[in-house]
C-alpha cells in the first residue's frame, strides 16, 4: 500500500485523545509519525475527533487544522516543544501563596461565601493561551467542506454526576442519552476544554451554562462512546497510562498521600479506556455470531479498534526532569509531601517543561514511527 494515498474507504476513522496532563505531548509525536506519511495539504485522515482533559486540547487543535492534517500536527508540536509552566497556570511565588493560603481561609467561610471552588493552582494563562491559538471557527468551516465530520469534548458535571461530551457535527447529528453519560450539540469553545481539562482538586471547575463541571475523566465510564455515537467504524487511540511496575521490583512501603494521589490520577485516566476496549471486542465477537439482519435489528455494527500504548515511564521521566519546575511550583509540590527524593505521578501531570515534553513527544514518534505500517493499514483500508 502506498502510504500517500489518499483513503478512499467510505469508513469513518475517529481519533480518541486520553487525558494525562503534560503527558499529553506523547499524543503530539505518535500524530508526527502519522502526519508526516500524508502530503503538507492533505485533510485529516480522521474524520472524527474526540479528547477528553489534555486530550481534548489537542483533538479540538487537529479539528481546527482539519483540512490541513500536517499544518495542525506542525501547530501543536511547536507549543509542546516549547512549553513552560507559566503557560498554563501562574507559577510565580505570590499567586501560589495567596492560593495556597486562600485555601484555607475558604474551609473556614460558609458555602455562600464561596466565589470560586476550590483548586491548587490559577489556570488562567491556559485560558489566554488557547484563546490566541484556537480560531474556532474555523471547525465549523472545516464540517462544511467535509473534512470533518465530528469533534467532541467531555466533561464531568459536577451536580449530577454525569459525563457530558459536548460535541459539534454535521447538522444531521443529534444528541445522545444513555446510564450517566449524554452527548450535547453545540459550538465548542474555550470554556468546554477548561471545563474537560480541569484536573480534581488541581485547577478549578469551568462553569458551562448554569453548571460547574470538571475533568472528563472523572465519569467517564465509556470513553469510546463518544466516537461510536458519531458514528465512527474504526477507531484510534492514543493512551497515555503509566506502565505498570512488578510488584517484585518494589520495595513495599507504605504509600503517603500524594503517593496515593498520583495513583489515584492514573486510575482515573486509563482504566475506564482499557476495560472499554476489552468490551468493544467482546461485543464484536458477539457480533459475528449473527446474521445481517439480526445485527440490523439489533442496531448492532462492527467497529474495530487499534491501541498506541507508550514504552515508556512517565513518572520516571518526570522524576528525571523534576528540577526543571519552576521553584514555586517545587515549593508549593513539597507541602503536597512531593519531592524528587519522594516522587509522585502527580508531579508528571504538571510538568508542563519543554524538557520533559519534547522528550515525551519524541518518545511518542519512535512508538508510532516503529508501527507505521500497522497504523496506515488500519486508517486506509
Amino acid at each position: 500500500m502506498d502510504p500517500k494515498a489518499n483513503n478512499h474507504t467510505n469508513k469513518k476513522v475517529a481519533l480518541v485523545l486520553t487525558g494525562g496532563g503534560a503527558r499529553a505531548a506523547y499524543q503530539v509525536g505518535v500524530l508526527k509519525a502519522i502526519a508526516e506519511q500524508y502530503p503538507r495539504n492533505h485533510a485529516s485522515p480522521f474524520q472524527i475527533i474526540c479528547g477528553t482533559s489534555a486530550g481534548a486540547i489537542n483533538a479540538t487543535a487537529l479539528a481546527v487544522y482539519a483540512s490541513c492534517f500536517r499544518l495542525g500536527v506542525k501547530k501543536l508540536e511547536y507549543i509542546w516543544r516549547n512549553f513552560h509552566c507559566k503557560q498554563v497556570f501562574k507559577t510565580d511565588g505570590l499567586t501560589i501563596a495567596k492560593q495556597l493560603s486562600s485555601l484555607l481561609c475558604k474551609s473556614l467561610h460558609a458555602d455562600y461565601g464561596r466565589q470560586h471552588g476550590f483548586s491548587l493552582l490559577n489556570n488562567e494563562p491556559l485560558q489566554q493561551l488557547l484563546n490566541n491559538y484556537l480560531n474556532y471557527k474555523r471547525i465549523d468551516q472545516n464540517i462544511a467542506s467535509k473534512h470533518l465530520h465530528a469533534l467532541a469534548v467531555t466533561a464531568s458535571n459536577y451536580q449530577d454526576g454525569n459525563s457530558l461530551s459536548f460535541f459539534q457535527a454535521e447538522e444531521a447529528q443529534q444528541n445522545w442519552q444513555r446510564a450517566r453519560r449524554l452527548g450535547h450539540k453545540t459550538q465548542i469553545h474555550t470554556t468546554h476544554l477548561l471545563a474537560s481539562a480541569a484536573i480534581p482538586l488541581i485547577f478549578p471547575a469551568a462553569k458551562v451554562g448554569q453548571d460547574y463541571y470538571g475533568d472528563g475523566s472523572i465519569h467517564q465510564l465509556c470513553p469510546l462512546s463518544p466516537a461510536i455515537h458519531l458514528g465512527a467504524d474504526k477507531i484510534v487511540t492514543i493512551h497515555l497510562e503509566q506502565q505498570r511496575r512488578s510488584s517484585s521490583m518494589l520495595t513495599p512501603l507504605a504509600p503517603n498521600s500524594a503517593a496515593i494521589a498520583g495513583h489515584l490520577l492514573d486510575s482515573i485516566f486509563s482504566d475506564t479506556l482499557n476495560s472499554d476496549l476489552e468490551r468493544l471486542e467482546r461485543i464484536n465477537r458477539t457480533i459475528e455470531l449473527l446474521s445481517e439482519q439480526q445485527q440490523q435489528q439489533l442496531n448492532l455494527r462492527p467497529i474495530t479498534s487499534l491501541s498506541i500504548k507508550p514504552s515508556i515511564d512517565f513518572d520516571q521521566l518526570a522524576h528525571n526532569y523534576y528540577q526543571h519546575l519552576p521553584l514555586s511550583v517545587k515549593l508549593m509540590l513539597a507541602t503536597l509531601g512531593i519531592k524528587q527524593a519522594k516522587p509522585s505521578s502527580i508531579t508528571s501531570f504538571l510538568m508542563f517543561e519543554q524538557t520533559y515534553t519534547t522528550c515525551l513527544l519524541n518518545h511518542g514518534y519512535k512508538d508510532a514511527s516503529a508501527q507505521i505500517d500497522k497504523i496506515l493499514t488500519f486508517i486506509q483500508d
